[in-house]
């Protein structure tokens, strides 16, 4: 996105400055007028000049984005205030599939082998079928060399949980034909918070130099890709693999402290127990074909990921001491396939059309129990057109229909649970069922240009099927200190959302404001009792009628070649409109949020910059109970970063800080905020690279 900025620097003097985002050389007006749908495309400088602990830290500063953040290492996406099956993730084309209903880890994508990425928010079911309901994150690691041998290499680190790291990518081309590899490898130690105690209901637990106990963690990342890249026919084969191990926070689960020999502050950096370790290996396949008036795209994919939680075996309740550490582990293999197809039919008339199909596989083992086998198999087909009535208005509109077919396996205890005084029987958690899931959504948008202004709206039906855990689940979730109990009888979530979008720009000033208003018939939703089961909080998933509406808005001013400031803001206000919660807001939702930024370029193109943010959170009173309200915070943030070129190579450099003046705060939407832990400290981060 090649944006010219003309400024007057000094009397009679005019620079051209030229934003460091670059979007495959469209201006920022044809990029707006493209979709209906409110979006942001974010180039690698972005990522690596806000490098934080993970992927979605990274991009947490986009207006509507936010980072549930998981311990030290680990960090989940939310788009308006949804996430994890309300929200899509795609690399290259493939929705990415792991154990998105887990509230304890990440995503298991190395950001250091991303190219690009592009965030969709609002509704996008017609593209992208079930889930898509919250918004979009598409990733890019498919960019193509064009050198005969080009590489990068970085080392990184992060002050609060010494955390540290290595980078290093390569490629090449020759002649048609190209590759790719790439290896990342973290480690992180414990990590701070700013306080010596935390309460866990009635514990008060002494933090051992503020160090939230068995937080360390290790992550190894590594893909290699083959490709081939004609003028009209591209293919290219992706295999990659993603390995991470992380303690869970030793005093919330289970209170392992009070119970266990393990010396938990003997090192900052062990692993102990308990601990989680997921795997993720994926083999991608993508194809394109185009001509003048046809494009055709065919990606396939096979992934399987591997999730194990182990902790010390306990007795609970009615259950015996296991005889092995492993609690639960998860084997979920995908195959996935799509095919999409965009017509030229005249000069006016652009129809796109495609489907795709996915199977899954889940199968689960260990002594404790949350979810259920299940197997899945599903498709979709959709319609689309896009009519140019001039260079200044575009209206588009499709349908789409999937159907999916679920198959719940039932579960009963290894062990026996006494119904009476004479009797026992092993209790069933889960009981056997098959799920037939179809739905029809639509979307339709215009997009107007006049003068300076840019608005476009669009309006959509989204839907999302029920997923094992909410239809099957009932255990104790330690990491998230609470009993969860399914609902066999949900139906389809189903969204109808309006969105808008007005921008106006000139040379130096920019103008974004993206409302929307979202409403769903059924929404699904973990709702907090007053009841205890084994200890623990009871949640059970429920349906509602609940509104949603909200806003995003930036504005972006060039004081001249030098001087940026950015102020930037977001939204939510949920309200539930039946059921047990009428009249309540949903759990766990975001508050109001503010950022102010300045940026000074030491040079006129940007290759050595310093800045300041201003990050500032309203109190979140309007809770669901037994939720307890959040006070509001602020902090203060800085980035500095130098790019120097010493012939065909380039040398960079990033400090990031977050949280300067080292502020007690809690996040309203991270599960920790239950057990009194507040946010990390002051941490700051740095990255030192190369490209040749």
């Amino acid at each position: 996105m090649l944006a010219a900025a003309f400024t007057m620097c000094a009397a009679g003097d005019t620079v051209v400055a030229l934003d460091a985002v670059t979007v495959q050389g469209q201006s920022r007006h044809d990029y707006q007028m493209r979709s209906s749908q409110s979006g942001i495309l974010v180039s690698r400088d972005f990522m690596e000049n806000n490098l934080a602990g993970s992927l979605m830290q990274t991009l947490e500063g986009i207006p509507g984005i936010r980072a549930m953040s998981i311990g030290s290492g680990q960090s989940k996406p939310i788009i308006r205030g949804l996430g994890f099956n309300r929200m899509v993730v795609t690399e290259d084309g493939i929705k990415h599939e792991g154990q998105q209903w887990g509230d304890d880890h990440g995503l298991e994508i190395d950001q250091f082998a991303i190219d690009k990425a592009e965030v969709l928010k609002g509704p996008a079911a017609l593209l992208y079928g079930s889930d898509a309901i919250g918004g979009v994150l598409n990733l890019y690691t498919n960019h193509v060399p064009t050198k005969t041998f080009e590489g990068s290499a970085q080392i990184f680190g992060r002050s609060n949980n010494e955390q540290l790291g290595m980078s290093a990518k390569i490629g090449g081309r020759h002649g048609r034909f190209f590759y790719r590899a790439n290896f990342t490898l973290v480690d992180y130690a414990d990590y701070k918070v700013p306080t010596d105690s935390i309460q866990y209901y009635s514990y008060y637990i002494r933090l051992d130099n503020q160090r939230l106990r068995n937080t360390a963690g290790t992550e190894c990342d590594g893909s290699v890709m083959l490709g081939y890249a004609g003028y009209n026919f591209h293919t290219d084969m992706r295999v990659s693999d993603s390995y991470s191990k992380s303690g869970f926070f030793a005093n919330a689960h289970g209170l392992e402290v009070r119970m266990s020999d393990i010396d938990y502050d003997s090192s900052r950096r062990d692993i102990s127990l308990p601990y989680q370790w997921v795997n993720h290996l994926k083999v991608l396949s993508h194809t394109t074909w185009r001509n003048d008036i046809l494009d055709l795209e065919f990606n396939m994919a096979y992934q399987n990921n591997v999730r194990e939680e182990l902790s010390e075996p306990v007795s609970h309740g009615y259950m015996p001491k296991p005889d092995e550490s492993l609690e639960r582990r998860f084997n979920k293999s995908t195959w996935t396939a799509n095919m999409k197809s965009r017509y030229q039919l005249t000069d006016s008339h652009e129809l796109s059309m495609g489907f795709g199909c996915e199977h899954q596989n889940n199968k689960r083992s260990g002594w404790g129990f949350i979810i259920p086998d299940f197997r899945s198999t599903s498709f979709g087909v959709f319609v689309a057109d896009r009519y140019t009535i001039n260079d200044n208005l575009i209206v588009n509109a499709g349908v789409r229909y999937d159907y999916a077919h679920t198959n719940i396996s039932g579960y009963e205890d290894w062990y026996k649970t006494p119904v009476s005084a004479v009797d026992s029987v092993y209790k069933q958690r889960s009981a056997t069922m098959t799920r037939n899931f179809n739905s029809f959504t639509w979307s339709a948008g215009i997009n107007y240009s006049v003068g300076r202004w840019v608005l476009k709206a669009n309006l959509g039906k989204s839907f999302r099927m029920p997923i094992p855990k909410e239809l099957g689940a009932d255990g104790v979730n330690y990491h998230i200190f609470r009993y969860e109990r399914g609902n066999a009888t949900l139906d389809p979530e189903v969204s109808y959302q309006i969105d808008a979008g007005i921008n106006w720009s000139n040379d130096v000033l920019t103008i974004q404001i993206d409302p929307y208003l979202n409403y769903f018939p059924n929404y699904i939703y973990l709702n907090p009792t007053s009841d205890y089961v084994e200890g623990l909080q009871l949640y059970e998933y429920n349906q509602a009628k609940v509104l949603r509406c909200g806003f995003e808005a930036q504005v972006d001013y060039d004081i001249d070649c030098h001087w940026k400031t950015q102020l930037r803001g977001e939204y939510l206000f949920a309200r539930q409109l039946s059921g047990m919660k009428k009249y309540y807001t949903l759990p766990f939702s975001t508050p109001w949020s503010i950022d102010a930024d300045v940026k000074y370029s030491f040079d006129w193109h940007g290759s050595c910059f310093a800045s300041l943010n201003a990050h500032i959170v309203g109190a979140q009173n309007d809770i669901v109970p037994p939720e307890k309200p959040t006070e509001g915070y602020w902090t203060l943030n800085a980035s500095l970063g130098k790019r120097m070129h010493m012939g065909k190579t380039e040398l960079k450099f990033a400090i990031h800080a977050d949280n300067l003046l080292n502020k007690r705060y809690y996040n309203h939407t991270s599960y920790y905020r239950l057990i009194d832990v507040p946010e990390p400290g002051r941490n700051v981060s740095f990255m030192l690279g190369v490209d040749f």
